[in-house]
């Protein structure tokens, strides 16, 4: 794989932006990789993967092996900075959700040799990332035909209503407004899911996992049981012995990557 750390300039957000991008590159001498062999396509699949809360567009590959792990499935992965804007278009700032959904893919066809096809085209993230994961899905799904979502954020809502995380409400009233605007402006997945099986769009595959000592536990169970209730179609949810942590992420990516992309290559 060629590992790209590319600087771009955004016009939805006004400045320059960073991510990180791994390209499969045919090298037959390279010690210690397994790679699908399929190199110096015109078009490959990609991957956006998303990060948390807490960090930027480098994390992916500081904290996991998720080179090696892509190499094996001849997929592009871009991995943008989101900074703390949970992938939204804020009320007060950025437009996080238009940069993320709409210009970034046209700014990455344009610069890597990855398909426009839906079937080509996947998210996945953990945390804030996961929650802009499954929103891409859920909200374009006729653009990425599934996501992954690692120890999601799933319900933003609770974080108002219900009392969750009450140190983080002066920065979701910055990015959400509030809680009925979550719903109002497309930001609830629960609606999201609500309307999308409700229409003839195509339904993307789902991978949701968390772990039994995570934090954000009980909003999993929330979207899990809500979208076990509703029959959502490939949708899958994995529960196992883990809190909110690298070790857990780096795991999972690799179930997540199968999820997506089939067996190794």
């Amino acid at each position: 794989m060629a590992f790209l750390q590319c600087e771009f300039h955004s016009d939805v957000l006004g400045r320059a932006c960073s991510m990180n991008v791994l390209v499969p590159q045919k090298a037959a001498t390279q010690i210690g990789m397994v790679s699908s062999g399929e190199t110096g396509r015109a078009e490959y699949p990609v991957l956006y993967l998303l990060h948390g809360l807490s960090d930027n567009h480098t994390i992916w590959m500081r904290r996991t092996s998720i080179e090696r792990y892509a190499a094996a499935y001849g997929i592009v992965v871009v991995m943008p900075a989101g900074e703390r804007g949970f992938y939204t278009d804020m009320a007060e700032g950025y437009r996080y959700w238009t940069m993320v959904s709409e210009e970034l893919p046209q700014i990455v066809r344009n610069l890597f040799p990855v398909s426009a096809k839906r079937e080509d085209t996947f998210a996945a993230g953990l945390s804030m990332g996961g929650y802009g994961a499954l929103k891409l899905a859920l909200r374009c799904p006729e653009r990425f035909a599934g996501a992954v979502a690692l120890s999601p954020v799933t319900d933003p809502r609770g974080w108002f209503i219900g009392g969750e995380r009450p140190e983080m409400r002066e920065e979701l009233t910055r990015i959400f407004g509030s809680a009925e605007r979550i719903v109002a402006n497309g930001d609830d997945l629960f609606a999201l899911a609500d309307a999308l099986l409700k229409s003839s769009k195509p339904k993307p595959r789902i991978l949701q996992v968390c772990g039994t000592e995570d934090g954000l536990l009980r909003e999993n169970h929330r979207f899990r049981d809500y979208m076990e209730k509703v029959h959502f179609p490939g949708y899958c949810y994995i529960e196992d012995a883990g809190t909110h942590n690298w070790e857990f992420w780096d795991h999972y990516i690799q179930d997540g990557l199968r999820f997506l992309f089939g067996t190794e290559k």
